[in-house]
């Protein structure tokens, strides 16, 4: 007789499915569903682990994660690193700013001409040069 690790709720189950038949899931949540899905089943660790490429731990971090939290640890937790300091709005401002006409007595564009010009038109409280050259430079710019 196979051991049953996991065993759903009807209601779990039920969800569970209905979000994998819609196809608007992150890859990390389906795979975490399917493998919920097989658990379910009784399949083993390992053979879910072999069929969903992740290791047998992953596997049964998902299974005490539900048992513990139920459907929330499906949702992804707020991931480290540095939020982005600029917005789009804020990059396509000084990306048209580059765009426009210099000011008299000047032939083009300069960074840090760009970088007060920013702060003083009050896009942004504060912007370097080197980061008005990296929001050019991914918009291939070369009005500077």
């Amino acid at each position: 007789m196979k051991k049953q690790h996991l065993t759903l709720t009807e209601t779990d189950h039920r969800y569970l499915t209905e979000l994998l038949s819609k196809g608007q899931l992150p890859a990390r949540v389906a795979r975490r569903i399917n493998g919920l899905i097989l658990l379910n089943q009784g399949f083993t660790l390992n053979t879910v682990s072999e069929q969903l490429g992740v290791t047998y731990q992953t596997v049964g971090e998902w299974r005490n994660k539900y048992k513990e939290t139920g459907l929330k640890f499906l949702e992804d937790k707020q991931r480290p690193g540095r939020p982005l300091g600029f917005s789009g709005d804020v990059r396509a401002k000084i990306t048209a700013l580059a765009c426009s006409e210099t000011p008299v007595g000047y032939d083009k564009w300069s960074l840090r001409m760009l970088a007060d010009k920013a702060v003083e038109l009050e896009f942004c409280d504060k912007i370097s040069y080197s980061k008005v050259r990296d929001i050019l430079k991914k918009t291939n710019s070369n009005h500077i």
